[in-house]
């Protein structure tokens, strides 16, 4: 089995999301990542990956050192902004860096080693890995991490469903409609059990309140923002899972826990997000709020198998 990069560099914009992809990937290739936390200055954020003259100057000057030689065996970056740095240090370290770019960087993939995409980023190239939804660290012991940190959940009545609340973007709207269809598909498929409930800094107040006065009549927890967030528990302890239409993340590590996974929709999601929902659908991953579907579905586990492939790559690679 080809063996571990001994250092890893994480390229982070900031954003939760991105960086939890990237921190997952180098989980997976068995090595110990330094998380930058690097955000761009104009003009060279509005233009990335992109270049611009500069190179280096992108970054703030209190930034800059960080960004310097010596450089880590793997580099991993993950949207628009962390494109541009993982694009120059593939440059400035003369290719001794393996640079892995995660997300659709929307220019020519050759500018980096590899590139991890889901499929309805629709990419193509012979350095690109294609997922069906996001990276994430979710496995068997992932989960039992959640129960243990809140063994509490284990004696709320079954069947445990777990809701996990999004918020809006560009065509999906978080209106009344949408808040009352996930109100009557949770009462459905808790009857009789309890509700794990969590918002995310998304979730709009006026939505959540709607939420959680509906939910109150069930036993469980509805979290919105005030001490450490259930999350792993609740996905830990979940025979079923609720979930907003709107999130990639959110719905790949909700099918990620091998359980069944619903969700609704007020109307026409946009493209990108209609063709993802249209292949968790296809795998049986997942279904509308009503379903019926009950007991453990194969989970969606796609990063242990991105990390092997690139492993197979950098030993190739060095031995040429």
């Amino acid at each position: 089995m080809p063996q571990p990069p001994r250092s890893a560099w994480v390229i982070s914009d900031g954003a939760a999301g991105n960086e939890r992809q990237a921190l997952a990937l180098a989980t997976a290739l068995g090595v110990s990542a330094r998380v930058l936390t690097l955000p761009l200055r104009a003009p060279w954020a509005w233009f990335a990956p992109r270049r611009l003259p500069g190179g280096r100057l992108a970054l703030a000057p209190r930034d800059r050192a960080s960004f310097e030689a010596p450089w880590p065996d793997v580099a991993i970056g993950c949207g628009r902004s962390a494109a541009l740095l993982t694009r120059l240090l593939r440059e400035l370290s003369d290719g001794d860096c393996y640079c892995v770019q995660i997300l659709d960087p929307r220019i020519d993939p050759r500018h980096w080693d590899a590139v991890v995409a889901p499929r309805h980023d629709q990419l193509a190239g012979a350095n690109v890995l294609t997922t069906l939804g996001s990276l994430n660290p979710i496995d068997e012991t992932w989960l039992e991490s959640g129960r243990e940190a809140v063994p509490g959940f284990a004696s709320l009545p079954r069947p445990r469903v777990a809701v996990l609340v999004g918020g809006p973007r560009r065509g999906i709207e978080f209106d009344a409609t949408l808040a009352q269809q996930l109100i009557d598909s949770v009462r459905a498929l808790a009857r009789g059990g309890s509700v794990l409930a969590t918002t995310s800094r998304r979730t709009p107040p006026e939505f959540a309140a709607r939420l959680r006065a509906a939910f109150a009549a069930f036993p469980g927890t509805f979290w919105t923002g005030a001490g450490a967030n259930p999350y792993p528990a609740l996905l830990g302890w979940a025979d079923r899972i609720v979930a907003t239409p709107d999130s990639v993340n959110m719905l790949s590590e909700a099918c990620a826990t091998g359980v069944p996974v619903h969700t609704a929709a007020t109307g026409p999601l946009p493209g990108k997000i209609a063709r993802f929902h249209a292949a968790l659908r296809a795998r049986g991953l997942l279904t509308d709020a009503d379903g019926t579907r009950a007991g453990k579905v194969p989970p969606l586990r796609e990063t242990q198998a991105v990390a092997a492939e690139l492993r197979k790559r950098m030993a190739a690679r060095a031995a040429r």
